[in-house]
């Protein structure tokens, strides 16, 4: 037995309601459950119950047994003070207030339906399985499949607002560092994002400015702070790199000390990471005001303007330094610009906007809708439960259902989990 589920039988009061009493026996009715409450305090507020015809409004704790009131510590915590009912499933301790009176207490262990346990065992059954709900997914009804996946969707974005305004603490609330951070993050995808992002914090920001709109300069920074620039390549574009990183270590007194190593194993030629921060060199360098542009940006259309770029003239004949390869213009594909748009320009433009006290939810929504959804295991495992369509605005949803309501096991604050329960 866990506390979730007890919270669960509470809020939609799935158990014997007719004739209910405390454990000291006087009549109890419940008028309102009250708001849960999922921070610091007791686990419903706000409640309203009549006990022996008297009514009381306040909070409402629940517990496996009585006992753990104080296994908690919650009689030293005056957030209880104000509790007017402890619901428990074994009552096995009297619970005083501090005026030596006893708090009423409801036992719910013979007030249960053995279905709604046994559909409750099934669903968090320890089982290998890819989330909890799969035999059941494909008959969710759609209008609960998509109402919830709206709120995945949401949730998914205040997630990463927190992590953007945690960025800007650290940026001096410049949004353009931010956006430079996200930005070089997300050109090494999900195996070098941590690789870049180390580099992005390598040096500071001011730093960029100083390049202005002259790439080399930009570049020869992110190779060097990489570590790609130690090697003995004969080639006048390595040697400017190598000349120009070594004068703004010495002017900028910058170190790579600490930056994690890029990883080229199992990649494809186009994402190297060698390739991947020259584009990002071209596009910050060339694309002058590139935050308000992102920020003023409204389709995807708009977007694939924004980040038409190529990397430079080397790399045309070249994946890695000193190895030539068949002539190509390496310019950023639609698929690629896509990722940049979902990792970087909805969750940076949905907290800027916040952040001004502007609501863009819509508008994100529908250029969520507009772009492809990612291709990864999850996403594909999710659509042999169920069809859905095939939307960036259904995958990051998905993604953020998996991991914070599937693989933690909280179906029972999961519309899809409340749905099957109720069956």
């Amino acid at each position: 037995m866990k506390e979730d589920f007890l919270h669960y039988l509470w809020k939609f009061q799935k158990f014997s309601t007719g004739n209910l009493h405390t454990v000291e026996g006087e009549p109890l009715r419940i008028l309102d459950t009250g708001v849960h409450n999922f921070n610091e305090g007791p686990d419903f507020q706000m409640a309203q119950v009549e006990i022996d015809n008297q009514k009381w409004a306040g909070n409402v704790e629940i517990h496996i047994n009585s006992s753990d009131w104080f296994a908690h510590g919650h009689e030293k915590d005056t957030n209880y003070d104000n509790v007017i009912l402890h619901v428990v499933w074994e009552h096995d301790a009297k619970v005083p207030r501090k005026d030596a009176s006893f708090i009423p207490t409801i036992e719910l262990k013979d007030k249960i339906c053995l279905d709604t346990i046994q559909r409750y065992y099934q669903l968090i059954s320890s089982e290998k399985k890819f989330i909890p709900s799969e035999a059941q997914f494909a008959e969710i009804p759609n209008d609960i499949f998509e109402n919830w996946l709206h709120q995945m969707f949401l949730e998914r974005l205040e997630l990463k607002a927190d992590s953007v305004f945690e960025e800007l603490k650290h940026t001096s609330n410049n949004w353009e560092a931010v956006l430079f951070r996200m930005l070089c993050k997300n050109f090494g995808l999900k195996l070098n994002g941590p690789s870049f992002l180390s580099i992005a914090k390598s040096f500071d920001y001011s730093i960029v400015r100083k390049c202005g709109d002259n790439t080399l300069k930009l570049e020869a920074i992110l190779y060097g702070q990489a570590g790609f620039l130690d090697q003995d390549i004969s080639s006048q574009y390595y040697e400017l790199l190598q000349d120009s990183y070594a004068y703004a270590k010495i002017m900028y007194g910058i170190s790579n000390e600490g930056v994690l190593p890029s990883k080229f194993f199992r990649l494809r030629p186009p994402n190297f990471p060698t390739l991947r921060l020259s584009q990002f060199a071209v596009l910050w360098t060339h694309k002058k005001f590139l935050f308000s542009k992102l920020m003023d940006a409204k389709t995807k259309e708009d977007y694939y303007d924004i980040f038409e770029v190529a990397a430079s003239e080397y790399w045309d004949i070249h994946y890695n330094f000193g190895v030539e390869s068949n002539k190509r213009k390496k310019s950023l594909t639609k698929n690629f610009m896509d990722l940049l748009i979902i990792n970087t320009v909805i969750p940076l433009k949905f907290t800027y906007m916040k952040y001004m006290g502007e609501v863009v939810l819509d508008e994100l929504t529908q250029l969520a809708l507009s772009i492809k959804a990612e291709k990864n295991t999850i996403i594909s495992k999710f659509k042999e439960l169920r069809d859905f369509d095939d939307t960036a605005w259904h995958s990051q949803a998905l993604l953020h259902l998996k991991s914070n309501y599937c693989t933690p096991f909280k179906c029972l604050q999961c519309e899809i989990g409340n749905y099957i329960l109720k069956q």
